[in-house]
């Protein structure tokens, strides 16, 4: 039986992406990045495209970005992404009041997890086992083969975002770095490797949030 979910297509007219092309021009210095970003973004096409999901990991400010990144491709950005007309009905059918009000305020997402909001798991794992590899427990319980861990690092080398890239790949999953300096360890993992020309970490993270936002845009451009 259908669960009233309509399958993510990639349009298949747009000739250019132009979140992406708008990204280099307004930061020309990413210019040396431009094709890993579009590496990443045929990765994350696909991985979306195949109903699987991505996991999001970082630290401290990166760990912001990736609650952002989630934020940005659960919902909608700047695009509407109405509910599919088929579960909006049975919505409606189930309960004419609030299955009215769903139908009409939901918005689709783009499956995605940030590895780092789960504190009585990670805590829990902390306690007992090993902290270093929360990220990475939580990578292989969630993972599946065709999804897609970006790890995020400003220098490349957290050791947990990269058990977590060791433990993805194991899987069979595509591993993303959104780093900076050279990329460090994470940088031998990955499929893609966006890793941004600065060495100061809050340079680095000053060109990951136009990076990722270039992204989940073209992404949202990509479905919706």
């Amino acid at each position: 039986m259908s669960d009233g979910r309509e399958p993510l297509a990639v349009k298949t007219e747009k000739k250019e992406c132009r979140y992406l092309e708008e990204l280099f021009r307004r930061y020309p210095v990413l210019e040396p990045v431009r094709e890993t970003v579009y590496q990443a973004h045929g990765i994350l096409r696909d991985c979306f495209a195949g109903g699987h999901k991505l996991l999001v990991a970082g630290n401290g400010g990166s760990a912001a970005d990736a609650e952002h990144i989630v934020g940005e491709l659960m919902k909608s950005f700047v695009k509407p992404r109405p509910v599919p007309e088929e579960a909006a009905c049975r919505m409606r059918e189930l309960d004419p009041v609030c299955g009215a009000k769903l139908a009409a305020l939901l918005q689709q997402g783009l499956p995605a997890i940030a590895l780092d909001g789960h504190p009585g798991l990670s805590t829990a794992f902390l306690n007992d086992v090993d902290g270093e590899l929360t990220y990475a427990q939580q990578v292989l319980g969630y993972g599946r083969e065709g999804d897609v861990l970006l790890g995020i690092s400003t220098s490349g080398n957290a050791a947990n975002v990269y058990a977590a890239c060791v433990t993805a790949k194991a899987l069979g999953m595509k591993v993303i770095e959104l780093s900076g300096k050279d990329g460090g360890r994470i940088r031998a993992a990955a499929d893609a490797a966006v890793i941004v020309p600065e060495t100061e970490t809050y340079r680095i993270q000053e060109l990951h949030l136009p990076v990722y936002h270039a992204l989940c845009l073209e992404l949202e451009d990509d479905f919706f």
